[in-house]
């Protein structure tokens, strides 16, 4: 089994985009995004993906993941299938020591929203906190880029 672990917190600033080692362009749709399950395509610059996700742990904190790599032709064609919006967003990685964060600078009706994600080997692995880590949300489904789609940041109150 796939099993996914990984924390998501907020940004409290930007100095990420000054320590990252790349920058990557992401679209991606949902095609079921009942809480039970979800199946994503996404679109990253010229590669796709099809994603399988299982429902989270109590902590939120893992979940089974399931990937395989598909054709960008077949990914353009699943995405007219998908539900509500597409999500797109900026992904920037930063390598700090043994970890790489994820930051993912939401665009579109996603904007002014900013996470980040560090996998893990295991729930309590120890890893350094970069200065623009902000609150943690791990586990807040609102977060979750499936829901995202469906309630975008520019909606919250």
């Amino acid at each position: 089994m796939n099993l996914e672990i990984e924390r998501k917190f907020l940004i409290t600033n930007t100095n990420f985009k000054k320590q990252s080692y790349q920058k990557k362009y992401i679209q991606q749709g949902f095609l079921n995004s009942d809480k039970n399950r979800v199946v994503r395509v996404r679109i990253i610059e010229e590669k796709a993906y099809l994603t399988i996700k299982g429902v989270s742990d109590k902590s939120g904190t893992s979940r089974f993941e399931w990937e395989k790599e598909i054709s960008l032709q077949e990914a353009k064609a699943l995405m007219k299938l998908c539900e509500k919006e597409v999500i797109e967003k900026y992904r920037y990685f930063h390598k700090l020591e043994n970890h790489v964060f994820e930051i993912d600078e939401f665009l579109g009706d996603n904007e002014g929203l900013i996470i980040a994600e560090v996998e893990l080997k295991n729930k309590n692995e120890v890893f350094i906190k970069p200065s623009y880590l902000g609150k943690e949300v791990t586990g807040d489904e609102k977060y979750y880029n499936s829901n995202l789609s469906k309630v975008p940041f520019k909606n919250w109150t």
